[in-house]
């Protein structure tokens, strides 16, 4: 076990959360920071616990940082995950070409760093202080041999190459001082595994050139698209999070506060089933793309299993979800307190239902539903019959109500799948089925001035009730959604952002951030009804709302310009990318 020392972390302190860059393989992801400092990696897996935890408080990092004064910037390589952090010092500049192996193994992390002297020569300190266990276990078993370090930190093992001439500090980090002359380069291979590592370590030539030609083969070409680089950059982003099992995390993180000591920190490095479907939906916008795929196998497999105990979230591994729990040996990024797992796993979310008949429907109009996908679009549609008059913790996963939201998700996901290619005797029975919950909703959820509202007794307007005419519940046209749309823009917008929904009376940023999802949503119905133009306002508000690695996190303080919540979000890069597709063209074009 880690002692109190203070450990490497405490020279590197946490930046705010738009200068963060991702790098992911699938399996797992860590947040790059300006100095150089992975502040957060789990390994060997997304749900495992941190070996770089100082972003929230805890012990363990990796930095690659110049000696020099520097100013600091980055950019992706073309449709990738492959980060260059770039300096520029008072002797020129100087690169570290990051990434994690892609694609990953699911035991095994492999971390490249390539540091580059650009222009001038470069001097850098790197710092290696594995700590798993969020920080408890130190390295231990620490030794080199023909140049490359090896050790053990709690269960995993660790084997480092590239830093021969590091030597052990007092608090049993590792520690390198490179000189560089311009135009060289150093390469640096980590290794973190929970078993035993191959005989022959990692080389890194050979590595880079299969993550580069992965990511390559990964990222598909796009059609005509409002932000095409944006787009093909949230496609990257999407497959990082993505396990080899078709799994995607709503976030690569856990714990980073929603609102300065508000409480509302999560856990959100499990799949939820409606993410899942977002993003399918939203590949489905351009085409049949392998992350489409992922989405339906993965939601398919899960629906066939669990049928109408269909928990909200999984791991990527598809197993349950743990409990919540703090750790109180942690102090947490500021203004939050960390915490594990996810309370998720006790609720039923009733929408997760009818966004899966949805994802369907949009596999099939390419012809990507087989018939085990059939069978689980059945095995749906009967939870849809035995569930939908039951209560719900509903789309923001609040206490259980018979939310319009996620009853009209269910009637867009009949709609869309009885059009899908079934036979014609069941298609009429799901769409009876969609008619019933359609007036069990107009029943006890419209409001007085003929606008949806968000249950009965909450007469509330909510953003999540543009997905209706979005989605096919209802046209577009209705006066209903109509309604809806100007009571939506009307009380819930601010400054070309737009929020959930009205907490109490005070100014809506008093209450939250804004939900950069809700704004691509906005932009999506403003765009369906004719706006283009408005549309489009809405598509480039929120699109700007992330730092210079262009990664979004679920909230935007707008007050202070700054991202709130985990990151990266998965399900807004997915709306993202949507609306990007669907503004390229006309709305009834596709």
């Amino acid at each position: 076990m880690t002692t109190d020392d203070p450990g490497a972390a405490d020279e590197f302190p946490p930046h705010v959360l738009r200068e963060y860059a991702l790098v992911a393989d699938g399996e797992r992801g860590a947040l790059i920071g300006p100095r150089g400092d992975f502040a957060w990696l789990c390994a060997p897996r997304w749900d495992s616990d941190a070996v770089f935890s100082c972003l929230i408080g805890g012990r363990g990092v990796y930095a690659v940082t110049p000696e020099e004064r520097f100013v600091w910037g980055g950019y992706y390589e073309g449709s990738s995950l492959i980060w260059r952090s770039r300096w520029i010092t008072s002797g020129g500049f100087t690169e570290c070409r990051e990434a994690l192996a892609y694609p990953g193994d699911p035991h095994t992390t492999v971390v490249l760093r390539r540091v580059v002297a650009l222009d001038g020569p470069a001097r850098v300190r790197v710092v290696l202080d594995v700590r798993a266990g969020f920080g408890r276990y130190r390295m231990t078993q620490l030794k080199q041999s023909h140049g490359i370090w090896t050790a053990r930190s709690g269960p995993l093992r660790v084997r480092w190459s590239g830093g021969a001439d590091a030597s052990v500090r007092p608090d049993g980090a590792l520690e390198l001082h490179l000189a560089l002359a311009a135009g060289d380069q150093h390469d640096l291979v980590l290794e973190i595994s929970d078993q035993a590592l191959p005989r022959v370590p990692v080389q890194a030539r050979e590595a880079w050139q299969a993550t580069e030609s992965s990511w390559e083969a990964a990222v598909p070409e796009l059609g005509p698209s409002l932000a095409t680089a944006d787009s093909r950059h949230s496609y990257a982003v999407l497959a990082g999070l993505t396990s080899h099992r078709g799994g995607m995390v709503a976030a690569a993180t856990m714990s980073l506060p929603e609102r300065s000591k508000a409480g509302r920190n999560y856990d959100y490095r499990y799949a939820w089933i409606r993410d899942q479907c977002y993003t399918g939906q939203a590949i489905a916008a351009d085409g049949p793309h392998r992350l489409l795929d992922d989405a339906v196998s993965f939601v398919a497999e899960r629906i066939l299993a669990d049928g109408p105990d269909l928990k909200p979230a999984y791991t990527v591994g598809c197993g349950p979800v743990p409990g919540e729990e703090s750790l109180p040996h942690l102090t947490g990024y500021p203004g939050g307190a960390d915490k594990i797992g996810n309370w998720v796993n006790r609720q039923f979310q009733l929408d997760a239902l009818g966004e899966a008949l949805q994802l369907f429907a949009a596999a099939a109009a390419h012809d990507h539903l087989d018939t085990v996908h059939w069978q689980a679009a059945e095995t749906a549609v009967k939870a849809i019959e035995s569930r939908w008059t039951e209560p719900d913790a509903g789309v923001w996963e609040l206490d259980n109500h018979r939310w319009a939201h996620s009853r009209l998700m269910c009637v867009a996901g009949l709609r869309a799948i009885a059009a899908a290619g079934t036979a014609p005797a069941q298609a009429a029975a799901w769409a009876t089925l969609a008619d019933a919950i359609l007036a069990d909703v107009a029943a006890d959820s419209v409001h007085p001035s003929g606008r949806w509202q968000r249950a009965p007794g909450d007469e509330r307007v909510d953003a999540a009730l543009l997905l209706a005419p979005i989605r096919g519940a209802v046209p577009a046209a209705d006066p209903r959604s109509l309604a809806t749309l100007e009571a939506i823009a009307a009380d819930l917008a601010s400054d070309g952002y737009l929020y959930r929904y009205r907490h109490d009376q005070r100014p809506l940023q008093k209450s939250e951030g804004a939900f950069v999802l809700c704004g691509f949503l906005m932009s999506l119905a403003t765009h369906q009804v004719g706006r283009t133009g408005e549309a489009v306002g809405w598509f480039e508000r929120n699109r700007a709302a992330c730092g210079p690695p262009a990664l979004f996190t679920e909230e935007f303080d707008s007050h202070q310009h700054q991202l709130r919540g985990n990151l990266p979000q998965a399900f807004v890069h997915a709306l993202m990318f949507e609306a990007s597709a669907r503004l390229a063209r006309p709305w009834d074009a596709g």
